[in-house]
């Protein structure tokens, strides 16, 4: 089927999130180094990221303190100097081929508020906190073809997450590209997913020559 849009994860994908990690263990109190060890053995086995601040502080209440550190002058927040290099121009290039762009992925409503703030080169976007569901829920990928206006099969989705991203927008019946980028994209591995890709590429630079060829323009 011909692409007709593509909707991209935000975290790791269009947002270098190491700054921000960083300062949650500037937070705990903890080296960061040892943060991002922590980070990556959850990962690796498959754990929810957040766990890591459990192993740090117990009983930990990721958004009770995500409202401590804005009510003390540390909110969470990004800004242009966080995208990776290649979001930008690959959102533009997208846009201008005719596609329907979108952002669609797990953020707070504090970073939709700043993602807006970007003006960045797209149609949609939307927010677990928004939309009022979360990856990998069926919902949240119905909600992204449902924004995308076209069927399922013509709605690329985007991301660095085999298990949040890749997997389940494969099951909603999304085609899928995978960016090999930041914490996700290096330790997760699955043969049968990552198989399944329509694209998987290094860097966002790769993806609108590629659509360009598979819809044969």
């Amino acid at each position: 089927m011909r692409l007709e849009a593509v909707f991209f994860d935000v975290g790791e994908t269009l947002v270098d999130e190491t700054r921000e990690y960083g300062t949650w263990a500037d937070w705990l109190g903890v080296p960061r180094h040892t943060f991002s060890a922590v980070f990556g053995a959850v990962i690796a086995r498959g754990g929810d990221y957040r766990e890591t601040f459990q192993h740090f502080r117990p009983g930990f209440d990721l958004h009770a303190e995500r409202e401590r550190r804005a009510r003390e002058g540390h909110a969470e927040t990004f800004g242009e100097e966080n995208l990776y290099p290649d979001a930008r121009p690959c959102l533009a290039e997208l846009r201008e081929m005719g596609l329907r762009v979108g952002l669609a992925g797990n953020q707070t409503s504090r970073a939709e508020s700043i993602l807006r703030t970007l003006g960045l080169p797209v149609d949609v976007i939307g927010t677990s906190d928004g939309w009022g569901v979360e990856k990998p829920a069926p919902a949240f990928f119905e909600r992204v073809v449902a924004e995308a206006g076209c069927p399922a099969e013509s709605v690329l989705y985007v991301g660095d997450r085999l298990d949040n991203d890749i997997r389940p927008a494969q099951r909603a019946g999304l085609p899928t590209a995978l960016v090999r980028r930041g914490p996700w994209g290096h330790v997760l591995r699955d043969e049968a997913v990552t198989r399944a890709c329509l694209f998987q590429v290094d860097s966002l630079d790769e993806l609108p020559a590629l659509v360009r060829k598979h819809n044969g323009d």
